[in-house]
């Protein structure tokens, strides 16, 4: 590995991202794509390149500092930035984490059997975060020093319109109150909507987010977790009203949503709108067979499957996403980057060898 991350230093270019995305046209060079990096990858990426070199941690923005610093040299053309202030409670379980980069205090998991939101009494009774107390310091910040030729990604927190139906009942609760308390499900699915609504309205006010970044699993790896007249009914009307706002302030709407969704696809692309879909496991739909069944509708991003990352040695990993490339990336509406996110379980230079052959790969 070369002495910075990348054998073919990248310089950032929002604007053929965007076109990348919109399907315009053969890039350049590939553009790279990630939901997120867990914290322990980006401290370990910090410490073994000297990212944070002639930074000062007692600077208040020093955490936004060092977002660019990461992203600038792994090659993305982005950072990612949402609202702040938006608490949501959820009941969650601990345990302990086995990675290589483990995670101080545990991974967290959701609890699945029963949420804080089971009767129509918890329901009033929750603490609802106030959407008109979001603050927007990340944004902000953002918008006066984001070097030009970066963007930012409207993403975080925002729009989990099945995940938080899922969380805020415990998917066993949620699967019986779809047969005896809908009126329930609908409701708490109505106040997700106007929380998102007012958070998205937030992001749009900033010249410098280009792109809106919905995420939320829907399903598992032979199907939705609810039923696809379920998912229409309680949550692609969110993300249809979250594509329709983007799109009326000329930004792209992606979605991430894991899981086999191979049933609810045409709904995605052709009544909710999006633009881009993320999120492809190797056990459910390779992205080069999305490619083809999708590609001339929608970008499709990512997709060198994590399991796959986790297994393989370098030699695999650089002739997959050659061969992920060759299969994608004519014409436009593909970007490189893991199946899921870099998560801390990934080994590092498995990580970085997919980003060093993206950087070499010429179209």
């Amino acid at each position: 590995m070369p002495q910075g991350p990348l054998s073919v230093p990248v310089t950032p270019d929002w604007e053929e991202l965007i076109d990348v995305i919109l399907r315009r046209g053969t890039p350049r060079r590939v553009h790279f794509i990630e939901l997120f990096l867990d914290a322990e990858v980006q401290e370990a990426l910090c410490e073994r390149y000297h990212l944070l070199d002639g930074l000062h941690e007692d600077d208040p923005y020093f955490d936004l500092q060092r977002q660019i610093r990461i992203q600038r040299a792994l090659g993305y053309d982005f950072v990612r930035g949402s609202v702040e202030n938006l608490e949501v409670p959820l009941y969650r379980a601990t345990l302990d984490d086995t990675a290589d980069l483990q995670r101080t205090g545990g991974r967290r998991f959701m609890e699945e059997h029963r949420g804080p939101i089971t009767t129509w009494d918890e329901f009033h009774a929750y603490p609802w975060p106030d959407p008109q107390a979001v603050t927007t310091r990340t944004l902000e910040w953002y918008e006066r020093n984001l070097p030009d030729d970066m963007c930012v990604i409207g993403s975080g927190g925002f729009a989990h319109f099945a995940e938080y139906v899922t969380w805020m009942m415990g998917y066993e609760t949620l699967c019986y109150a779809l047969y005896d308390q809908r009126d329930l499900v609908a409701a708490i699915a109505e106040r997700l909507m106007e929380l998102f609504e007012v958070v998205l309205e937030r992001m749009l006010q900033f010249e410098r987010v280009k792109i809106i970044w919905g995420s939320d699993d829907m399903g598992f790896r032979s199907a939705t977790l609810i039923s696809p007249a379920d998912l229409r009914e309680f949550v692609f009307p969110g993300h249809k009203r979250m594509a329709a706002m983007s799109h009326a302030a000329g930004r792209p709407y992606l979605l991430h949503a894991c899981g086999n969704l191979s049933e609810v696809m045409e709904d995605l692309i052709v009544d909710v709108g999006i633009d881009a879909k993320h999120s492809f496991e190797d056990t459910i739909e390779s992205v080069i067979d999305a490619k083809q069944l999708y590609g001339d509708r929608i970008a499709l991003l990512g997709g060198i499957d994590v399991d796959f990352l986790c297994r393989a040695d370098v030699g695999a990993i650089r002739e997959r996403v050659r061969r992920t490339l060759d299969a994608c990336l004519s014409g436009g509406g593909y970007c490189l980057g893991t199946g899921n996110s870099v998560a801390n379980y990934i080994p590092l230079d498995s990580y970085l060898t997919m980003q060093d052959e993206g950087s070499l790969y010429r179209p």
